[in-house]
This record gives structure tokens, sequence and C-alpha cells, in this order.
């Protein structure tokens, strides 16, 4: 289960960063396109809180005997 969570973890992570580098690149598009919110900030963010949701799951598995 532990290597689950890390591998998901680091593939969250991944996703996020990939949004984080879009969202950068395309930032003009903010101002004209309003679903590019919810296309590459909504989905990062997303992608960012399920990674650390698993990170913390792992560690949790990892403290228990």
């Amino acid at each position: 289960m532990k290597a689950y969570l890390i591998t998901t973890g680091s593939l969250f992570g991944l996703v996020a960063l990939a949004h984080l580098m879009r969202m950068i690149v395309e930032w003009q598009r903010l101002g004209s396109d309003p679903w590019f919110l919810v296309e590459v900030p909504g989905l990062g963010i997303a992608a960012a809180a399920l990674c650390v949701w698993a990170i913390r799951l792992a560690r949790v598995s990892a403290a228990r005997p």
C-alpha cells in the first residue's frame, strides 16, 4: 500500500507541476478565456491536494507497525 501511495502522490505532483508550468506559459489567457481558470489552475490545485493527501497517507502507513 505504501508503494502505491508514493507512486500516486508522485504522479499527482507531476500533474500539478505540469499545470503550474502551463499556467505560467499561458498566463495571458487568464483575462480572455474564463474557462482557463477551471482548466489549468483549478485542476492543478486539485492534483496538488491529492498529492499532499497521498503523501500524508503514506507517512501515516509508515508509522504503523
